[in-house]
């Protein structure tokens, strides 16, 4: 069976801990606590928990007044902020370097070589980063405001765009293939394992009707058992990420 929502991961854990033929003890609210849990770990440490993504901002009045952007909850750290352009270093008009170079020298493309326009953009590109430096950034996932050093008063204007190469936790109502990963249908059930068991371990060694003994310490050894098996397998699994500021 194909696991796509939230409600079919929880029964799909049920299920793995032995319901309905064995009775687990936990609260409903317990399990969503701990289905919470486990997508938070995923996202946080999972490959495939975040997504890189190009991220656009159209800047506001409120933006310029408080020298900050706010970005959404999911965005886990920035890597990168690009030049934001002012004045009429944006235009693309007749009288842009861009344009004269690529009218002049770039005109026949099948008959002209990109060495020359490639060498002049790349010592453009020098200048520019000698005399004027890349826009430095700050930004904290917990607080959730990217702060750019600039003069806001005079590079940025309302309406213009900022575009930042962003890391981004995946939303599982989007992408509800992220219910069905393996690992997280593993973990998910480990740690409501570990619920399960905190819960009946005040009640160890207690005899049953019928002769059956709880044994809660046990249980709860074997969910822990699980847990770090499945967290040091996927850290030796993951493939290394960039640095990123979050």
């Amino acid at each position: 069976m194909s696991v796509a929502t939230r409600q079919q991961l929880i029964d799909y854990c049920l299920r793995s801990l032995g319901e309905p033929v064995v009775e687990v003890n936990l609260d409903d609210q317990q399990i969503e606590d701990r289905v919470d849990e486990a997508i938070d770990y995923f996202r946080l440490f999972h490959y495939d928990g975040i997504e890189k993504i190009y991220m656009k901002h159209q800047i506001t009045a409120d933006d310029i007044t408080n020298k900050y952007i706010t970005l959404p909850d999911l965005i886990f750290g920035v890597t990168r902020g690009f030049p934001v352009a002012s004045g009429t270093s944006s235009s693309k008009s007749i009288f842009d370097l861009q344009y004269q170079l690529r009218l002049n020298d770039l005109y026949d493309l099948t008959s002209t070589s990109v060495v020359y326009y490639s060498q002049v953009m790349s010592h453009l590109a020098l200048l520019d980063m000698t005399l004027n430096g890349q826009k430095l950034y700050r930004f904290n996932k917990l607080v959730g405001k990217l702060y750019i050093e600039a003069s806001w008063t005079d590079v940025m204007r309302e309406g213009n765009y900022i575009l930042a190469e962003v890391y981004r936790a995946l939303d599982p109502e989007d992408a509800v293939k992220m219910y069905g990963d393996p690992f997280l249908k593993h973990y998910t059930t480990a740690v409501l394992k570990k619920q399960w068991a905190t819960n009946i371990k005040k009640f160890s060694g207690l005899q049953l009707p019928g002769g059956v003994t709880i044994d809660g310490d046990k249980l709860y050894a074997e969910a822990i058992d699980e847990i770090k098996a499945l967290e040091d397998d996927m850290v030796n699994k993951s493939a290394p990420l960039e640095m990123f500021l979050g």
